[in-house]
């Protein structure tokens, strides 16, 4: 035999699995880089996700700086959560819940919050 013909094909090998903390983990990484530099006193967002398969449905708590565009700021999180799991753990996120733990006074002159300094 050939070492062709000797190769498994690669759907006959066996799956990778990717445990649930590490999807977790790789939300809770998006949705802070999404956020941008928090506050002092905010704390970092986490996350918690439910696999099936290569489903992966994301809960994320975090705080924002107020004022801003909260629901702007929401849809960032969801997208690049949504995006960064797909790439990094090759999974579809159907869904992304947002929960706004805080929000924290926005610090002057801070663009990145999407808020306005009066």
């Amino acid at each position: 035999m050939t070492a062709v013909t000797d190769r498994v094909a690669a759907a006959e090998r066996g799956r990778t699995r990717i445990a649930d903390r590490v999807v977790a983990k790789i939300a809770a990484q998006a949705a802070k880089e999404a956020v941008g530099a928090p506050g002092k006193d905010a704390a970092p967002p986490h996350a918690t996700v439910a696999v099936h398969r290569d489903t992966a449905r994301v809960r994320i708590g975090l705080e924002l700086g107020y004022p801003g565009d909260i629901g702007r700021r929401c849809g960032e999180v969801r997208r690049r959560v949504a995006e960064r799991v797909k790439a990094l753990a090759g999974m579809e996120v159907p869904e992304v819940a947002v929960r706004v733990e805080r929000l924290h006074l926005a610090e002057e002159g801070t663009a990145a919050e999407g808020g306005s300094t009066r």
